[in-house]
C-alpha cells in the first residue's frame, strides 16, 4: 500500500509540474538534478482499530530542491501548489485525503509534510469451519444430521 501512496504523489507532483522537474523516490547521494522533489515515508504506523481493521498512518516529507535565483519565493510559490494538488491523491483508484499540510525551511530547502491516513481490512485467516456429521438418537429413533 505504501508504494501506490508514493506512486499517487508522484503523479500529483507529475500532473503539475510535468517534465520539467525530477521526481526522486531514494535518496541520490549526489548528482541531484535541481528543481527537483524527493518523496520519502517517515515513521510508518499501523495500529488495530477493530476487529481486522486498522488505522494506518503514513507521514510523508517531500524535500524540494529550488535552483533560481530567489529561492525563498520559488520555495513559497512550490507550498502552496503542494497544497493544493496534494489534498486529494489517487490510491489504487481512490480518492485519499492529505491532512496536516506543513513546511519547514533547512537552508534553501523546503521540507513539506502530509499525512495520509486510512483503514485497511485486513484478510480473514482464520481457518473456516468444515462440515460435519452427528448421529444421535432420541426416544430409541435413530436420527441422522
Amino acid at each position: 500500500m505504501l508504494n501506490k501512496i508514493v506512486d499517487g504523489i508522484v503523479q500529483a507532483i507529475s500532473s503539475v509540474y510535468g517534465d520539467g522537474y525530477e521526481i526522486y523516490t531514494e535518496r541520490v547521494e549526489q548528482g541531484l538534478t535541481e528543481p527537483c522533489f524527493l518523496i520519502e515515508c517517515i515513521n510508518l504506523s499501523s495500529e488495530q482499530f477493530m476487529g481486522r481493521r486498522y488505522k494506518q498512518t503514513t507521514p510523508f516529507c517531500i524535500h524540494y530542491f529550488p535552483k533560481g535565483p530567489d529561492k525563498s519565493e520559488e520555495n513559497n510559490a512550490v507550498f502552496m501548489v503542494l497544497t493544493d494538488c496534494l489534498e486529494y491523491i489517487s490510491v489504487d483508484g481512490q480518492l485519499v485525503r492529505g491532512t496536516g499540510m506543513r513546511a519547514e525551511w533547512d537552508g534553501d530547502v523546503m521540507h513539506f509534510r502530509v499525512d495520509y491516513d486510512m483503514f485497511l481490512i485486513r484478510p480473514d485467516d482464520a481457518e473456516k469451519m468444515g462440515d460435519y456429521s452427528l448421529e444421535m438418537e432420541v426416544n430409541g429413533e435413530k436420527d441422522l444430521n
